[in-house]
């Protein structure tokens, strides 16, 4: 088991608060990511939870046992690191038996771990080379091979693959994917990238400003955002965001009128929102097209520049009122810079956000 509890954690530098009042729980076998723009505190929650910073306040519970003052060798969590943290003077073998070494671990239970860890992550050819004579992505290969020998409870991760080029990148998410399942360990990972958030968690963590903005799994936070900063945080290309009002409300069904000029009407109610009262209306990539010509559109707006990704083409457009917007679209296709366009809308897939940013579907949620 490895069920961790966090309590009203607080952590603040020289007078500055970093981490302010975080609750979260981590359950068994759960592969968590924490992910925010940088000096939102997610390493500085990883560091506490490791024990390599001393909490201000609050509490941290390991299996019912509250470990929040326990030295980071005595909590059974192992740490991987951005920087690998190998040993340059030693084998990969050694690197992978060192710790255990230091802990007296009998010889034989030894390299019966290690030969595990490098089956697992395919490093038997490699167990007599030096750090120096291997790749960056072996190398953290090895620096994960070292924490899998310790059998820890959780494993951490703080933004272990942000060294490696593009290709890499890939190639280790599907690894540590594939570990996950073949340990059916307990996994913390911390990113800046919302492509490995997404890619890899059970469960996600949205960070901001030392807070958290939501928690849930890839797709439900991608479906409904509890606030704007998540609905524009997460999603690539980001979530299109249009100032607005609400101009009709009658029951399942509203209107809103939007700054650029359009109205749309949603197959959805605005609660006990009155008309006039200020909203954005968020769409993401695939739920916007280009009429064709002669074809009624929704919105009127500019074509900027096209990104051709050869299977899709995202084309970034500008609204009248100046909001900028991006439609996925077919490989093939790219409108010319400044050409005017004719946007449609998917109202089943428009969220809404009220004047202080929550997604309307949670404020309706929490006022039921």
């Amino acid at each position: 088991m490895a069920d961790l509890k966090i309590r009203n954690l607080h952590k603040g530098f020289d007078g500055h608060a970093i981490i302010q009042g975080i609750d979260l729980d981590v359950n068994d076998r759960e592969f968590v990511v924490f992910v925010g723009p940088s000096g939102c505190g997610k390493s500085t929650l990883l560091r506490l939870i490791a024990g390599l910073e001393e909490v201000s306040s609050g509490s941290i519970g390991l299996d019912g046992v509250d470990i929040t003052d326990t030295a980071p060798a005595k909590r059974d969590l192992a740490m991987v690191f951005q920087t690998y943290a190998l040993y340059p003077h030693m084998t990969v073998r050694k690197n992978l038996s060192f710790a255990l070494d230091l802990a007296g671990v009998a010889k034989a239970e030894v390299e019966r771990k290690v030969e595990d860890a490098a089956r697992i992550l395919e490093l038997q050819p490699l167990l007599e080379r030096k750090p120096r004579q291997l790749s960056g992505g072996q190398r953290q290969r090895v620096a994960i091979g070292r924490a899998i020998v310790r059998n820890p409870k959780i494993f951490l991760f703080d933004e272990p693959l942000s060294n490696l080029d593009a290709a890499l990148r890939v190639q280790m998410r599907l690894e540590l994917s594939r570990l996950h399942k073949e340990l059916a360990a307990t996994m913390i990972y911390v990113t800046h990238d919302q492509v490995e958030a997404m890619t890899l968690a059970d469960k996600v963590v949205v960070l901001n400003g030392g807070r958290i903005e939501q928690v849930g799994s890839p797709l439900e936070l991608y479906h409904h955002p509890a606030n704007l900063f998540v609905a524009g945080f997460l999603g690539t290309p980001k979530m299109a965001l249009l100032r607005g009002h609400l101009s009709r409300n009658q029951g399942d069904r509203c209107e809103v009128a939007l700054e650029c000029g359009a109205r749309l009407a949603l197959p959805r109610g605005a609660g006990e929102l009155a008309p006039g009262t200020a909203l954005t209306l968020g769409i993401r990539p695939e739920h916007l097209s280009i009429a064709g010509i002669g074809e009624p559109g929704m919105l009127q707006v500019i074509a900027d520049v096209s990104e051709r990704l050869g299977s899709d083409t995202y084309c970034h457009v500008r609204s009248a009122s100046g909001e900028m917007l991006t439609v996925r679209v077919p490989g093939d296709f790219a409108p010319i810079y400044g050409e005017p366009l004719q946007l449609t809308l998917d109202p089943r897939h428009c969220h809404l956000f009220d004047s202080t940013g929550k997604a309307l579907d949670k404020r309706l949620q929490q006022a039921a």
